[in-house]
């Protein structure tokens, strides 16, 4: 049986924010056909928990502590020697020694690296005659940079900006090196080709999916609105900046406008680790910050309407798709649909300006269409089902055959009553 090691800058379990989405279901539907070997990184001291989960679908597992501060202490190094800080955060010697023992003495057939930063890693691997090596960029983290330092006053901006030109750099080589570069959507591939033109023909476009079973608006959940007016939900991590400036634009200028219309509309930020900035919303009238929660469907299923403000994005949003699923209706800037192929007015509602978005809110809150979105829900299942992207992605690593079905995954999900859960 055939055997890769897969990369990932962050603990794949449990699925509760972006990337871990992203990285879960590409790794565990992996596991359903090779036997994967996972390196990680562990940056929130409640994930080691689940370290058993992943035990239990994977061969070998590597998971690193990585602390945030003592991570940005790393990163000095780079911005002393004119490296990408991003590439220095990640930099673990152990984790390096695992890669290069596991490389020698297992038959690794292929290496997928989740994210740029974790590129270092499988650059420079020794694998087989035909064997693989692919990178998964997801969004184009140098362009996020850039859009950070357009938004960020000086010295922030300068900081921001530098990094941007130098992950562009790292990720050009990286597309260079590698047998192929996965995206989410085609605008980032675009970019990547215009940064890396001799290695155009190796970028592809993978994107996000969704688990329409686990996110199923046919499902009983209690309301956990009580008697609030209609709710009007956003769902997130809230210490990610985008996320932060998208609630803080909402709550801030686009709130009071939906007010007038409707009085009682109430604003619901859910999502875990709310910055203070996100925190200090919850004193303004009509908002209020969840924190944590051990399951954001309730607050999508019973929302009157799901928003996505991001002024700050890339890719294809999760959150966006995970609301298309349950058939909310949807109010979204052009930056948080940008990477959703084919999506038309029927599925949900894109607004730009503040007094626009205000306005598509007020209307959905006050339509007789304000349920069941059944389009929104079609269009996913349709287009973005997770095994079709497994599958995909399975036939470019071509690793060998399949391990018989079910490996490792059956058991790894009795032993988690948590699978699922988001935040």
């Amino acid at each position: 049986m055939s055997e890769i090691l897969y990369l990932a800058h962050r603990i794949p379990y449990p699925p509760n924010k972006g990337d871990k989405i992203r990285s879960w279901h590409l790794l565990e539907g992996l596991a359903r056909r090779f036997r994967v070997h996972l390196g990680t990184f562990v940056d929130d001291p409640e994930d080691w928990q689940y370290l058993p989960v992943l035990r239990e679908v994977c061969g070998e597992v590597c998971a690193r502590p990585l602390s945030p501060r003592a991570a940005r202490l790393r990163s000095l190094a780079g911005l002393a020697a004119g490296r990408a800080l991003t590439l220095d955060y990640y930099r673990d010697a152990q984790l390096q020694a695992w890669v290069r023992r596991l490389a020698a003495e297992r038959p690794l057939a292929a290496v997928f690296a989740f994210s740029s930063s974790m590129a270092p890693y499988a650059e420079a691997l020794p694998l087989p005659a035909g064997g693989r090596r692919i990178v998964d960029f997801c969004d184009v983290d140098s362009d996020k940079w850039r859009q950070y330092a357009g938004s960020h006053g000086w010295p922030l901006s300068w900081l921001y900006a530098r990094e941007a030109r130098l992950l562009e750099r790292a990720e050009t080589r990286c597309a260079d090196a590698f047998d192929t570069t996965v995206v989410v959507a085609e605008a980032e591939a675009r970019l990547v080709r215009r940064q890396a033109p001799g290695s155009a023909h190796k970028v592809r476009v993978l994107p996000n999916g969704v688990d329409t079973a686990y996110f199923d608006p046919g499902l009983p959940f209690a309301d956990p609105f009580a008697a609030q007016g209609p709710a009007i939900v956003f769902t997130g991590a809230m210490d990610y900046h985008p996320n932060v400036d998208g609630v803080c634009w909402f709550a801030e200028e686009i709130l009071p406008l939906v007010r007038a219309a409707v009085p009682d509309a109430h604003f619901c930020i859910v999502g875990s680790k709310p910055a203070d900035a996100v925190r200090a919303l919850a004193r303004r009238e009509g908002v209020t910050v969840t924190g944590r929660v051990p399951d954001v469907r309730p607050y999508l299923a019973r929302a009157a309407a799901v928003v996505a403000p991001l002024r700050i994005a890339r890719g294809v949003q999760n959150k966006v798709l995970e609301a298309m699923a349950m058939a909310r209706p949807i109010v979204a800037t052009p930056n948080a649909v940008q990477g959703i192929e084919g999506v038309t007015p029927g599925e949900l509602t894109v607004a730009e300006t503040a007094s626009e978005f205000a306005a598509g809110v007020a209307r959905v809150l006050d339509s007789a269409g304000a349920g069941c979105v059944s389009a929104a829900r079609d269009f996913v299942a349709h287009r973005y089902a997770w095994r079709a992207q497994v599958e995909t992605l399975a036939q470019w690593l071509d690793a060998g055959p399949r391990l018989p079905e079910g490996f490792g995954h059956e058991a790894a999900m009795m032993n988690s009553p948590l699978m699922g859960a988001r935040s």
